[in-house]
């Protein structure tokens, strides 16, 4: 054995328990109706009518069913004449390449056949204006020359700032809009001004371009679409704070706290901003963020396929493994890092060679000395936290929990030869 593997050889780890947390599972059932619907309602500035050519702006998060809302989104403004195309909302995401942001497009299931549109990407921005402070404010090219711009996100708590509006359609306008460029500004002073940069670039770009309306998703704890919002743009800043608290109230967490130790199977792009959400784990880039749960020790085994090797916000961790680190598309991490201007959870932390010696030493490392009351819990990623696995000394608090369904016995740790772990799902 290795010096790393002698250290941790007498480590016992505790027995765990599968368990389900359970939350509101309401949600949307029928995309197409509900588009429809809010559509027939809706009554903009600037009507619909046929001919125009409308921007559909589609960003690179993970929302629930995101073909079918651009595929009924298109149908919707196709019916009533317009001629939709698709403009890549994202930043600096996709490695800030045009090619890059297309395939971020494609991994999410949008391309021009299944959109029934075409796409333009590119990272070419128009300045339509500058704030007070001199920052530029950029749009997509592509999008301002159209005759009108349709923006799709999710409404979330953001992961590196906490304020009024956060994560959803004036981040999407200000930031994802603004392609790589744009982003660098909004971000050029820090995430301590973020909360007022966004509002002030959104009412910007609401006055000086062709926007329409916003499609605004809530989505449950079990990662599915519980809300649709049609939103005239002269009202998005005006009603994007009360969908924030609405998404605040629907999204899962951790239902015990604090915890000496949190193991994550996976991180990534797919799940969050900075690959573990923050408002799940309690570990920020930032001191802007206004989180609950306290951990001690926090692991993470593995990057997520569909991050495509972004591993922005690894240094949230205190522990990785090998397999993470090797999976890291470094420019596409980098330049995600550069932008935001924060670099310090980029750092890699420290590296084991398998999922058991990353378990052992966060258990070595977090200063509990009886296993028996040791508070570990292990998570899928930080979006799926339905069915987990608690250590034995969380049992008895389990057992009281109203919203906690035990799903077995206490079991042992189930790494295979090479010392990993199987997935969550089948451990």
């Amino acid at each position: 054995m290795g010096i790393i593997e002698d250290l941790l050889a007498h480590i016992d780890l505790p027995r765990m328990i599968r368990v389900k947390q359970l939350f509101d599972s309401a949600a949307v059932n029928d995309i197409a109706t509900e588009i429809h619907n809010q559509l027939a309602t809706f009554n903009t500035a600037q009507p619909l009518h046929p001919g125009m050519r409308i921007a559909l702006a589609v960003g690179s998060r993970g929302m629930n069913r995101l073909p079918e809302l651009v595929s009924a989104l298109v149908c919707e403004l196709r019916r009533y004449g317009a001629e939709p195309f698709i403009v890549p909302a994202m930043g600096s995401h996709g490695g800030a390449t045009a090619e890059g942001q297309l395939e971020v497009l494609e991994s999410l299931g949008i391309t021009e056949t299944c959109a029934g549109c075409p796409i333009i990407s590119s990272m070419e921005v128009v300045e339509i204006d500058r704030l007070e402070n001199g920052l530029p404010v950029l749009m997509d090219k592509a999008a301002i020359q159209a005759d009108g711009i349709v923006i799709i996100n999710r409404i979330k708590p953001h992961t590196s700032f906490s304020g009024p509006i956060e994560s959803g359609l004036v981040k999407m306008l200000s930031i994802g809009l603004g392609k790589q460029k744009g982003a660098d500004s909004c971000h050029a002073m820090g995430f301590g001004s973020m909360a007022e940069n966004i509002v002030t670039m959104a009412e910007i770009k609401i006055a000086k371009t062709p926007l329409l309306f916003g499609v605004a998703t809530i989505e449950n704890a079990y990662d599915k679409i519980c809300r649709i919002a049609v939103v005239p743009a002269a009202r998005i800043i005006a009603e994007e704070p009360a969908l924030l608290v609405e998404a605040r109230r629907a999204m899962p967490r951790i239902m015990f706290n604090p915890l000496d130790v949190l193991i994550i199977d996976r991180m990534g792009k797919n799940y969050s901003g900075t690959g573990t959400d923050p408002n799940i784990t309690g570990r920020a880039a930032t001191p802007y963020v206004r989180t609950e749960q306290k951990i001690n020790k926090m692991a993470i085994l593995d990057l997520s396929e569909a991050s495509h090797g972004n591993a922005t916000g690894v240094g949230l961790a205190d522990i990785c493994t090998r397999r993470l680190v090797d999976k890291i598309n470094f420019d596409a991490t980098y330049a995600n890092h550069i932008t935001s201007t924060e670099l310090s959870h980029g750092k890699i932390p420290l590296t084991m060679n398998n999922d058991r010696l990353a378990v052992q030493l966060a258990v070595k490392t977090c200063n509990i000395l009886d296993p028996r009351q040791l508070r570990l819990i292990r998570i899928p990623n930080t979006l799926e936290l339905g069915t987990i696995m608690i250590s034995e000394g969380l049992l008895t608090e389990a057992q009281a929990h109203p919203q906690i369904e035990i799903l077995g016995e206490p079991q042992e740790w189930l790494f295979d030869e090479e010392g990993n772990l199987p997935d969550l799902e089948k451990a």
